[in-house]
């Protein structure tokens, strides 16, 4: 393009300039023939250069008092903007000096916002494909904070967002397994144990009896019934807790039930195979587990129990029960001696599950790590979640405990052979 100064009807239709790292370009057209000086400025069109090497042309309509037509607006667009119109042109030219490269202040402050309102367009179509997706999501399953729910549903004052609301659908609450809210960990932490537990119980009760004899099927099956429902209980409670007052009391008095039904059938294969060829003591510890066992499911029962406040209770009367176990532990480590019950009765396997589930106890009633940073552990690792692992930790060790003790003593033959 020439340097020479537009000036008549032979002006080029369109003249272009540099800011920045776009380019700006004037549309004119020659106005009336009479009047070389006469244009008709109407709009601004911008090059812009994407980070991707594309290009795109967008045009902009220029102020009222910047498009004219004719001598009469002459004087007030000086007077508006410092120069001639005649000069417009030339100012909006790139291969002319410095001096008349400069635009003026008002015109910059336009251009300048054209540029930056183009810049933001990506990150506006970012947030709004990101609020649409939230629309989306939201539509679809809704959860609350803390301090909206229903006192029956306040279990832990400091997850504080992600609860869901009391739907009264059994459907709703079973599509909220695959949804993410307070309790996705808890349901799928003991979902996933009990389909374990599920598949290890049909394949030993599934071998041949030339294998595994009937006697052992029926004592571990003790285990595995025990095992199946507290992990049953448990994630069908976390899954319909938030139907309806009545509907969450009644799975959880289940819940507190599989947790002793858990600790009874734990006991029953080690202190058959511990006190293997002993009647009266395994008869008498059976007998007190059993008794234990039952009031720990009675006092499930009461309806106080499952309150927030009787949390440490509730850990309290778990870990006498499973606590009750020392005494026959005591009674073999005194008969047989230390090493022996730890070489061959399993004791160190029995004392590494009931560490696990102590430790479990413990973080559940004092709420750790939430109670130190409150809404940090809304969704994942809060304290339930965690007791959860660790007691399928310690039923998983169980299990291979009284499988070892089972081998052992099976290997030693029957008690008359024994005694001979």
């Amino acid at each position: 393009m020439s340097s020479d100064p537009c000036l008549g009807a032979s002006c080029c239709q369109q003249e272009s300039f540099a800011f920045g790292r776009n380019t700006y370009s004037r549309d004119s057209s020659p106005a009336i023939q009479e009047d070389p000086f006469s244009l008709d400025i109407s709009s601004l069109s911008v090059n812009y250069d994407t980070d991707g090497g594309d290009e795109s042309i967008s045009s902009f309509p220029l102020q009222d008092d910047i498009r004219f037509v004719g001598k009469a607006s002459r004087s007030s667009f000086k007077q508006n903007y410092g120069f001639k119109q005649i000069d417009l042109g030339c100012r909006l030219r790139s291969d002319i000096t410095a001096e008349v490269d400069k635009l003026p202040p008002e015109l910059e402050e336009e251009l300048a916002g054209v540029e930056t309102s183009l810049l933001s367009v990506p990150s506006k179509c970012a947030e709004q494909a990101e609020e649409f997706v939230k629309k989306v999501w939201a539509a679809g399953w809704n959860v609350a904070h803390h301090h909206t729910l229903p006192d029956w549903l306040k279990d832990n004052d400091f997850l504080l967002r992600g609860h869901r609301v009391p739907t009264n659908s059994f459907l709703a609450c079973f599509k909220s397994i695959f949804r993410i809210h307070t309790e996705t960990g808890n349901i799928w932490t003991h979902l996933l144990g009990m389909i374990a537990f599920l598949g290890i119980a049909a394949y030993f009760l599934s071998r041949p009896s030339i294998e595994i004899q009937w006697q052992e099927k029926a004592v571990f099956s003790a285990f595995f019934t025990g095992a199946i429902l507290c992990l049953c209980f448990s994630w069908i409670f976390h899954t319909v807790y938030c139907h309806s007052e009545r509907v969450g009391r009644f799975f959880n008095k289940l819940d507190y039930c599989g947790i002793a039904l858990l600790t009874i059938g734990s006991f029953v294969p080690w202190l058959y195979y511990s006190f293997y060829c002993r009647l009266e003591p395994k008869v008498t510890y059976l007998a007190l587990i059993f008794f234990l066992g039952t009031i720990c499911i009675v006092v499930s029962m009461w309806d106080k129990f499952s309150q927030p406040q009787y949390r440490p209770l509730r850990a309290g009367v778990f870990v006498a029960l499973g606590l009750s176990g020392v005494i026959p532990a005591m009674h073999y480590v005194i008969t047989d001696g230390f090493w022996h019950a730890i070489n061959f009765a399993a004791l160190g396997w029995l004392l590494l599950m009931a560490l696990l589930y102590i430790v479990g106890a413990v973080i559940y009633a004092a709420r750790i790590p939430e109670r130190i940073f409150p809404g940090k552990f809304d969704i994942w690792f809060q304290s339930h979640q965690i007791f959860h692992v660790f007691v399928l930790a310690a039923a998983f060790v169980h299990y291979h405990g009284i499988s070892e003790i089972a081998n052992y003593r099976l290997t030693l033959g029957d008690c008359i052979a024994r005694e001979f």
